[in-house]
């Protein structure tokens, strides 16, 4: 008996050695933890159901995409990555075919971040056949890239306290049909509480989802609170697409129908279900290119509803005209607690970078406090807005009112 009892616990032990060491081991897109290095092949392991590697990130943090097509005569690299390259958008690189009819390609090295890319085979599109990681929103999807560093990066899941998310589906009397709205609540919510709420909206391509799954807005925020460099808020996703974005009329519709969804849906939506404050001085809205303008446009003459506003990658080329209302509004420097404005410095050069710089140039010719930022590496894509909002625009909310409420 008691040789078999030894028995059973040596192997009881050695299961628990088994397992402890699994999590040490990090195979090639395993999908099985948050990885923050999930294209590193450390096993040589093809990712499940995938035809091969790709893409594949070296130590050297050059990369290499891999494609099985041997009756295509081009295979081709596009997407938000090659602006980490100095590539204009629209840009191509080509594979090398092989002889076993396998197209290859490495770049780089690259720097540790997020970036979007497209397999272009023969003229066709499409998303990378080998990638797991890949991206759905208002456009056709793409895959993602995920170069990684020496450890968990500040938009990585890290071993910090989580806020929750939670998908809110709701009948809409502007649209006409059911919709979508996110909400992340910081670590700890309670309701005994009442919280500043941001409501954060997205481009012409994005859906509510794509600013966790792309924008890791939640894993910023939960790694800023943890380092004490945020308020804790409520943080809402609704989904800004109310007009189709191709209709030709879509600039004439879409603020006005914006602000009616804002009034009449989502933010009654949350202000019944959450713990938030219901004044302007507690409410946020901030948006991303499209977003950014909605923020303008529908946020910066709704001072009744918001107080604080973030443009990103956004703006106008005749901001005096069309923020008239705004710009005029008498002592409007006593109704705005945050105004943020920024954009990527690689897309500062463009036609986005002329637009913000319009918008500037507007706000400060009427006194209008404001910070306008240029910073990151990016482009007009999300290794931007994921900066943006780590470095600048997270932090700056409500802490005038904390600073005051310390003294």
């Amino acid at each position: 008996m008691i040789s078999s009892a030894v028995r059973i616990l040596s192997r009881a032990a050695m299961l628990a050695g088994l397992i402890t060491l699994v999590p040490a081991t990090r195979a090639q897109q395993a999908n099985v933890n948050l990885d923050w290095d999930p294209h590193r092949n450390a096993e040589g392991l093809t990712p499940f159901s995938a035809p091969l590697n790709s893409p594949e990130v070296h130590a050297d943090r050059t990369v290499t995409f891999r494609v099985r097509a041997p009756a295509a005569q081009t295979v081709e690299l596009n997407g938000a990555v090659l602006a980490a390259l100095g590539r204009a958008w629209g840009e191509t690189l080509p594979f090398t075919k092989g002889e076993d009819g396998i197209w290859t390609l490495t770049l780089g090295p690259l720097r540790p971040d997020i970036y979007a890319y497209l397999i272009r085979i023969d003229g066709v599109q499409v998303a990378d056949p080998s990638n797991t990681i890949a991206s759905f929103t208002g456009m056709p999807p793409y895959s993602q890239l995920v170069v990684h560093g020496e450890g968990p990066a500040w938009y990585d899941a890290r071993p910090v306290p989580h806020g929750a998310i939670t998908r809110h589906i709701y009948h809409s009397e502007v649209t006409g049909g059911e919709r979508d709205l996110y909400v992340y609540t910081p670590p700890g919510y309670d309701r005994a509480k009442t919280y500043p709420v941001l409501y954060l909206v997205g481009g012409s391509g994005e859906l509510p989802h794509n600013w966790i799954h792309d924008g890791r807005v939640n894993f910023i925020m939960d790694n800023l609170l943890a380092e004490g460099r945020a308020v804790p808020m409520v943080i809402v996703i609704p989904n800004n697409q109310v007009v189709h974005r191709n209709h030709p009329k879509h600039v004439e519709i879409t603020f006005e129908r914006f602000e009616a969804e804002l009034r009449r849906h989502v933010i009654p939506l949350v202000e019944g279900a959450y713990s938030v404050r219901r004044d302007p001085r507690g409410r946020a809205l901030s948006g991303l290119s499209m977003g950014g303008r909605h923020t303008m446009f529908v946020g910066l003459n709704s001072l009744d509803l918001f107080a604080s506003f973030g443009v990103l990658s956004a703006g106008d080329t005749d901001s005096e005209k069309s923020l008239a209302d705004f710009l005029n509004t008498p002592d409007v420097n006593a109704k705005i607690d945050y105004l943020f404005v920024g954009l990527g410095s690689i897309e500062a050069a463009g036609r986005f970078g002329e637009r913000s710089e319009n918008l500037r140039q507007a706000l400060a010719k009427h006194g209008i406090e404001h910070e306008y930022y240029v910073g990151g590496y990016g482009a007009h894509d999300w290794s931007t807005w994921r900066h943006l909002l780590h470095e600048r625009f997270l932090p700056g909310l409500w802490r005038a009112e904390q600073h005051d409420a310390a003294n």
